[in-house]
């Protein structure tokens, strides 16, 4: 038997004439974990539909050879009954249903006609256990965070018989133990001869649990690195994710001028009927002309709650405390007011909130501002064409035209399509709610060269992130928050990660 489970041969798939993978060659050995890395848009996740039978046979040139045999997959359960299971980024799992239900849905454990319900929870509670999962499993999905349903998905994997699991971007959504104890737990599996490959954004990541790591790039093999010979490190990586050398992945502002107060609040506190409880006690918070303010803090901080308790409460806190926008004293009432005060919010969850996927650039950048484009109520199309291809231009949109649906692009030009349609209201002050999550160096890199250009030009920031490194290299103060509380303020040149984690962790 080969010592490879998998091999893919010159693998090309084409789109409507947009060649997505060229001529891709990529091996995995069996039992190790395999990382697959590259910008978005590099092809890696097509890649793998490849693999898996979303993109069927025949759809694809090149070939498949699994397990020592060319495969021919029609729809992903053939590759399902392979022994290849993949996990997307959003879980697909039915958050009515119990833990147990979802484990062995579509995969259901019979007694001749019948769903054997008893046998399926007693094989639930194995799988639970080979995950080190422990809750019960006739809880409903819906009560778990997502790092405990990303565990009931692997569960789900594992009553597959899985041979070969493959991850894309498993722990975008978690916090730093959550992330931690899954990749403990993908090394657990390799110790039981499963074969992992693992598309990750998160470079440490990647340097920590990877046995190889191949680079795509544009829809090609560049290469393939491997941890035995000491060859996977952040720079190698990313000079070959981007084909040239990112000296410094925080771009540095210089000339620094701050002024007045832009955004003060005092003894502000946020009371959330559904939860029973404050989400924000008690901040004290101001930003200046010019500045970049970062808000650190672990997951159920209430970094994003206390941001939207400022940008208009649109999730109807029971608001405490004082406002002041340029030194007076404001209330909003509705999203509206605060927009028309300079304050504008971009979303963390871009997909979800922050962009309409089925409509094109021009709707998106223009949404939040149709009077900007607007003459005696009715829309100037040239002008909505104008405004779209403005931004597309000064935020490097990589897309055909400003006509392209936003959902058909990748991560990183989805988030800079946010940001145009908030730079569009022509606010002071930006919102930036996780700003690169989900996106790969390259467009971070370009995400905070332009944030650097926005404060050149008199625009102030608030940037809440999880990403300590992002925290520390971009911001000028940096807040750090616990329990809905403020536990501690930083000049960026007092901090380290070892201080924010203490006030993170009070």
């Amino acid at each position: 038997m080969s010592d490879y489970i998998l091999e893919m041969n010159n693998i090309s798939k084409e789109f409507t004439g947009v060649k997505a993978l060229s001529d891709v060659s990529f091996k995995v050995k069996r039992g190790e974990i395999h990382c697959l890395v590259g910008e978005n848009g590099a092809g890696k996740s097509t890649l793998m539909k490849v693999l898996s039978g979303v993109y069927p046979y025949g759809t694809y040139k090149g070939d498949i050879v699994y397990n020592g045999e060319v495969q021919t997959f029609g729809k992903i359960s053939d590759s399902v009954k392979a022994g290849i299971v993949i996990i997307y980024q959003e879980l697909a799992l039915f958050p009515d249903l119990s833990v147990y239900e979802n484990i062995f849905v579509g995969n259901e454990v019979k007694r001749g006609a019948f769903v054997d319900w008893n046998q399926t929870i007693v094989q639930a509670k194995e799988m639970l256990k080979k995950v080190k999962l422990n809750v019960n499993p006739e809880t409903p999905v819906k009560n778990l965070g997502v790092g405990k349903q990303q565990l009931v998905e692997i569960a789900k994997a594992l009553s597959k018989d899985v041979k070969l699991l493959i991850l894309d971007e498993p722990t975008a959504a978690l916090n730093e133990n959550d992330s931690e104890n899954l990749l403990e737990l993908l090394r657990e599996l390799k110790n039981q001869g499963i074969t992992c490959i693992m598309i990750s954004h998160k470079l440490k990541e990647v340097i920590s649990i990877a046995d190889k790591a191949t680079v795509l790039r544009d829809g090609k093999t560049i290469c393939t690195l491997d941890a035995a010979k000491g060859e996977i490190s952040e720079s190698v990586i990313i000079k070959n994710m981007v084909g040239r050398d990112i000296e410094d992945i925080y771009p540095k502002r210089t000339n620094k001028q701050f002024g007045d107060k832009i955004l003060e609040i005092k003894d502000w506190s946020a009371y959330d009927p559904q939860a029973g409880r404050n989400v924000v006690s008690g901040v004290n918070l101001h930003v200046k002309k010019g500045e970049i303010v970062g808000i650190a803090g672990l997951m159920g901080s209430g970094r994003t709650e206390l941001a939207l308790s400022i940008f208009g409460n649109p999730r109807s806190y029971k608001l405490k405390g004082d406002l002041f926008v340029d030194g007076s004293p404001v209330t909003f009432k509705h999203t509206s007011d605060a927009i028309e005060a300079g304050i504008a919010y971009v979303t963390e969850d871009r997909k979800g909130d922050g962009l309409f996927l089925i409509q094109d650039i021009k709707s998106n950048i223009t949404a939040a501002n149709l009077q900007g484009i607007s003459s005696r109520g009715w829309v100037n199309d040239n002008e909505e064409v104008k405004v779209a291809n403005e931004y597309k231009q000064s935020l490097y949109v990589k897309a055909p035209s400003v006509e392209q649906i936003v959902g058909k692009l990748s991560g990183g030009n989805q988030q800079k399509v946010s940001l145009g349609k908030w730079l569009f209201v022509g606010p002071k002050l930006l919102i930036l709610d996780e700003p690169t999550r989900g996106i790969d160096v390259g467009a971070k890199f370009e995400i905070y060269s332009i944030m650097n250009k926005l404060i050149s030009e008199g625009l102030s920031i608030i940037m809440i992130s999880s990403e300590l490194g992002e925290v520390l290299g971009m911001s000028d103060r940096i807040y750090v928050m616990a329990e809905g509380k403020l536990k501690g303020e930083l000049p960026a040149e007092e901090a380290d990660q070892e201080k924010i984690m203490q006030f993170a962790t009070q």
